[in-house]
């Protein structure tokens, strides 16, 4: 993680420079390398955040065959498990595949929390209404909740009732864990988590409506 943290470090500075090379006003060029930052992170996972989603639209959509398997090898787990992974393989979906980007993601959040929390230039710097993107910032916590929750309500499952009602509860209870985290994080950093979930948002609704049109 040391070299991870100072390779952020050092990336961060890089890309400060070249923006304010071209903005030299420290009130937008920090938000502005923030912004910058997040897209090309976003752009380096894109590959993982795609078979993601479709993995997660394909498994709301056989979670019906799921609960046939289910119900017909309840007494047998060994036989369910296996038909069931049977499907998995079939449809080309993966329950686990959700798991991948966030374990990715989570050492790049550790990265980011050590380069705004040992980048002295940040304090006291401003970027729209944030007044201090070294402090944290009510307003981006509460758009850390809302974009957390959006970006999940967009692949959440309809044909199921039952399964739709509690990835409701766990997004929800997501969104508030989020704003309260972010409540105590420096600003900076919850700026680049916001962003990275409006890229999220995107990129989830395209995707969505490209696998409708191919009839998922």
């Amino acid at each position: 993680m040391k070299y991870l943290n100072n390779a952020f470090v050092q990336f961060f500075e890089y890309l400060h420079d070249l923006v304010i090379s071209v903005v030299p006003n420290q009130n937008l060029s920090y938000g502005i390398a923030i912004i910058l930052m997040t897209i090309i992170i976003r752009l380096l996972i894109l590959p993982l955040g795609v078979k993601q989603i479709r993995s997660s639209l394909i498994m709301n959509k056989i979670q019906p065959e799921i609960k046939k398997l289910q119900d017909k090898y309840k007494k047998d787990p060994q036989k369910m498990q296996k038909e069931m992974m049977k499907l998995y393989k079939e449809k080309g979906a993966s329950p686990f595949s959700g798991c991948l980007p966030l374990l990715i993601q989570w050492p790049i959040l550790i990265a980011l929390y050590y380069v705004f929390n040992h980048l002295n230039g940040i304090n006291g710097i401003g970027f729209l209404w944030i007044k201090d993107l070294g402090k944290p910032d009510i307003i981006l916590a509460l758009l850390s909740g809302i974009t957390t929750f959006l970006a999940s309500w967009l692949i959440m499952p309809t044909d199921n009732i039952e399964q739709a009602s509690q990835t409701k509860k766990m997004n929800i209870g997501m969104s508030v864990f989020m704003i309260f985290i972010s409540w105590k994080l420096k600003a900076a950093l919850t700026l680049y988590w916001v962003v990275s979930n409006l890229i999220q948002v995107g990129q989830n609704f395209v995707i969505k409506k490209i696998e409708e049109k191919k009839g998922y």
